[in-house]
């Protein structure tokens, strides 16, 4: 396969996907203000290299709650990949596997979890939202417990799926021949049309997800399970430290795609306070417009300890199935690989505070 930027395979899938998939995968919410924002508090951030370092033998590789990773890089969850190739999910876990990266597998995916880790051979994790019916949620837990995932994602910035205007507009549904095949067929049964100025996605999640959770509800969900927790879609220190007092294990800086709340602050932005009341006591992972391994060493330096992609890794998927998505992360990881050079950064561990500025 030749050698392709990120933007060519964004290119590509534009091409190839249909115009209301490609707006439920690109759009965001409100005034889609987010969908810039993220990138542009990237692009504000400059790296400060170090000099005459020994950087014949960089290595990348890391751990992340105890799995070995090539690079601190993963999949973050997006539901539905077989809107991008019909093997979904399942072309994403063999490519994520091959790269030695991460894959957090969405509540919503198409492929059923036990495919999935069939076809992995890396890490995986399971991202949850918290539904009105928990024993669907309990059920699903069990089945990725015997299935080898290692970690629990819990979404905590959609009590509700914000006003997305594409997918209104378009009246968007998930297509026929695609579900959420993971999920209780009495969850999902609304969730397959929409009429036009109305969201599938939105009234499912408004008949489905339980707002009324706190911080009170976690320890009922400690309780059933053995797996470590990770909550996603964090952007302040306070939520942060709270976290670490309930005994969480890692947090997603994360601020949902910009599909959530509009003009809310870049995760990129939010990083540092929250490693900083996270204060090494769990693990911190961000989330948000990642486009090029410079945003890799970007992330480390404030504090997190792996980065995640998601649209990027669909990109991929609709070009070429499993070696789309493959390549797309060995070519963030190239880029960062050489960052670490450039930088005199040959470990992870050698990534700091000092080692970036803002413009």
């Amino acid at each position: 396969m030749a050698e392709l930027a990120l933007r060519d395979y964004e290119a590509s899938a534009r091409e190839q996907l249909s115009g209301p998939v490609w707006d439920f995968l690109e759009g965001g919410s409100g005034t889609e203000s987010m969908l810039t924002a993220g990138r542009d508090a990237l692009d504000r951030l400059r790296l400060r290299p170090r000099c005459l370092v020994d950087v014949s033998a960089c290595e990348p590789a890391t751990t992340l709650l105890g799995a070995r990773l090539a690079a601190p890089l993963g999949i973050a969850p997006v539901a539905y990949h077989q809107l991008a190739h019909p093997e979904g999910e399942v072309a994403t876990a063999r490519a994520a596997g091959a790269v030695g990266a991460l894959f957090t597998v969405s509540m919503f995916a198409s492929r059923t979890i036990e495919d999935i880790a069939a076809a992995a051979t890396g890490p995986l994790w399971l991202q949850l939202y918290w539904l009105k019916r928990r024993e669907s949620m309990i059920g699903l837990i069990r089945r990725a417990e015997d299935a080898g995932y290692r970690a629990l994602v819990l979404t905590v910035d959609a009590p509700l799926v914000a006003h997305r205007p594409r997918d209104a507009r378009n009246g968007f549904a998930v297509p026929a021949g695609i579900r959420a095949v993971n999920v209780d067929s009495s969850v999902m049964s609304a969730s397959y049309e929409a009429e036009a100025g109305e969201s599938a996605i939105a009234r499912h999640s408004k008949e489905q997800f339980d707002p009324s959770i706190t911080w009170a509800d976690l320890e009922w969900l400690r309780e059933r399970t053995s797996l470590p927790l990770v909550l996603k879609g964090v952007l302040s220190g306070e939520d942060a430290g709270r976290a670490v007092e309930c005994g969480i294990e890692g947090l997603v800086v994360s601020n949902h795609g910009g599909r959530q709340l509009d003009f809310a602050l870049p995760a990129v932005d939010a990083l540092q306070e929250i490693a900083e009341a996270a204060g090494g006591r769990c693990q911190i992972v961000l989330d948000g417009a990642v486009r090029h391994g410079a945003d890799i060493a970007k992330g480390l330096c404030l504090g997190a300890d792996a980065v995640l992609v998601g649209r990027p890794a669909l990109w991929g998927l609709a070009h070429s199935g499993s070696d789309g998505v493959e390549s797309v992360l060995r070519t963030l990881l190239g880029e960062f690989s050489e960052v670490m050079a450039l930088m005199g950064a040959p470990r992870v561990s050698d990534f700091h505070r000092s080692g970036i500025v803002r413009s």
